[in-house]
């Protein structure tokens, strides 16, 4: 079993919760506030630069309103990501 930062299932799970912080509209400052950490915290998972622990899945998940269980199941089970809201048209 591959543990790097570069497999393609480590890969699909940074991009489910890139994905998710998207949909709910959320910037990465407003995260890593949320978290009580930096806003180089939620680049460096987001870049692939730093590997995420199971109770730091849980805590972005929850940060983003999310279900944490679902999403989890989710991804193991290869349903994509949530799509990010549409800002409305203006003109």
């Amino acid at each position: 079993m591959q543990k790097s930062l570069k497999s393609a299932d480590y890969a699909r799970l940074v991009a489910t919760l890139v994905a998710v912080r998207h949909a709910a509209g959320v910037r990465q400052q407003a995260l890593a506030k949320a978290l009580g950490r930096p806003q180089s915290f939620v680049a460096k998972y987001e870049g692939g630069e730093r590997r995420l622990d199971v109770i730091e899945f849980i805590a972005i998940a929850k940060a983003l309103g999310a279900d944490p269980v679902r999403l989890f199941r989710d991804f193991t089970v290869g349903k994509a990501p949530p799509k990010a809201r549409r800002k409305p048209e203006t003109g």
